[in-house]
């Protein structure tokens, strides 16, 4: 009788990797506030390092699957690895480099460990179902997974913002036990999963050429307009708390500081993690659509109060306090407080959206969902635009980038996501 294998290290090392892609990814946003500090730069600018970080998907996406393809799952986790220790090291790298200089370094290391998180998002889900046996076991580790992303998501601008808090003048080298710390993880997951044997996942071949796939994949006008809803979503969900951020640590607009703003957009990933857990126990009872509307309609009218209301109106919200080590209320203008709650519109949208674009698609779903992950550059794209409008006409009206990105999100539920052209052979 064959004895079945314990794989707990694997997978424990599996939900640290997906930890790390919010960690690596969350923490270009609130980098932001150094590069502006350190270099003297627009908001604009101070976000090309979030920028970076999301254009690797557009590079990585579709050779990361065929990468995927050829050497398999466990080979491409370690490439994956290697490559996310590279960028985070180039970063600490800018650290110790010449102020001239420093700024490109940066940008450098953030577009490297892009790669790595792009290839840690076609890896990370397959493998923690087959190491839990698939089925329910498999979609359970899975679950914790996402859970553990958001609450990496949650940590890494709180953790930014204590390190930077107490700095007149934040540099790079203040935020270098972030990436200590990222850097030890990608070594000991690199190490173990390097020693450890488990199983591979089967990757799926495609029988026909990926040219002609792609071709089939774009005749569907409800996939097409998803694929952008997945550019636009990654971009609202990202700009939202990371101009918040930017917002409220501007010591020329706003009294919080830059620790506690740090906490305060941490707040926002936290909601987004509720959102999840509340939007994967109805999501058997309620439909894409209506989920994808209900959250749109919702965000639109947060961010039209955040836009509108005067930030003269002060609220309470939780943040952590370094020296008493505990949460305190902490007054933040009322918009601040609707841009925290958009976190649980948000919290919904990616499933919804994937779910609608790929209905139908038969064959074509292995390459639609390839196009999808080079789309995410989206989160890249969108609040460096936030980040001009917000330069050009201040933090709260660039808000309206995000109003709009909503808005397209409503009319693909509506309208968009109907499936138009059923008369394609996808079989």
């Amino acid at each position: 009788m064959e004895t079945k294998k314990n794989y707990s290290i694997p997978i424990i090392m599996m939900i640290l990797l997906f930890g790390m892609i919010a960690f690596v990814t969350n923490l270009a946003a609130p980098m932001g506030i150094v590069l502006k500090n350190q270099f003297g730069v627009s908001n604009a600018m101070g976000l090309l390092g979030n920028m970076a970080n999301f254009i690797a998907y557009a590079v990585m996406g579709i050779p990361g699957g065929i990468l995927l393809q050829r050497v398999g799952y466990k080979k491409t986790a370690l490439i994956a690895i290697a490559v996310g220790f590279l960028g985070v090291f180039i970063q600490f790298l800018s650290g110790h480099t010449g102020q001239s200089a420093a700024f490109a370094v940066y940008l450098i290391g953030a577009f490297v460990a892009g790669f790595s998180m792009c290839l840690l998002n076609t890896v990370v889900n397959p493998m923690l179902n087959t190491l839990g046996g698939g089925g329910n076991k498999g979609n359970q580790l899975i679950q914790v997974g996402g859970s553990f992303n958001s609450i990496f998501a949650t940590f890494t601008p709180a953790f930014v913002g204590i390190l930077i808090g107490g700095a007149t003048k934040p540099q790079i080298s203040d935020v270098f036990p972030v990436l200590y710390l990222a850097m030890g993880i990608f070594a000991l997951v690199g190490i173990v999963l390097w020693a450890v044997k488990i199983p591979e996942p089967q990757a799926e071949v495609a029988s026909e050429p990926m040219g002609n796939l792609m071709m089939g994949a774009i005749k569907f006008r409800h996939f097409i307009l998803g694929a952008f809803g997945i550019f636009v979503y990654v971009g609202v969900e990202v700009g939202t708390p990371g101009m918040m951020n930017l917002w409220l640590s501007d010591p020329n607009v706003s009294s919080v500081g830059t620790e506690a703003a740090g906490f305060v957009a941490g707040t926002y990933w936290f909601l987004m993690l509720i959102g999840r857990l509340v939007g994967a126990s109805i999501g058997s009872k309620v439909s894409s659509k209506t989920m994808l509307s209900v959250g749109s309609v919702f965000a639109l009218i947060l961010v039209s109060l955040a836009i509108f209301s005067p930030t003269s109106t002060q609220v309470a919200v939780p943040a952590f306090n370094k020296d008493s080590l505990s949460f305190m209320l902490t007054q933040v203008p009322i918009n601040a407080m609707f841009l925290i709650l958009v976190g649980l519109c948000t919290s919904i949208m990616w499933g919804g959206i994937f779910n609608l674009a790929v209905e139908g698609l038969g064959k074509y779903l292995a390459v639609a969902s390839g196009i999808f992950m080079t789309l995410v550059c989206g989160g890249g794209i969108i609040p460096w635009i936030q980040g001009l409008v917000a330069d050009a006409i201040g933090y709260l009206p660039s808000y309206w980038v995000m109003f709009a990105g909503f808005a397209y999100l409503l009319f693909y539920a509506l309208v968009g996501s109907k499936n138009v052209n059923k008369d394609i052979k996808v079989d």
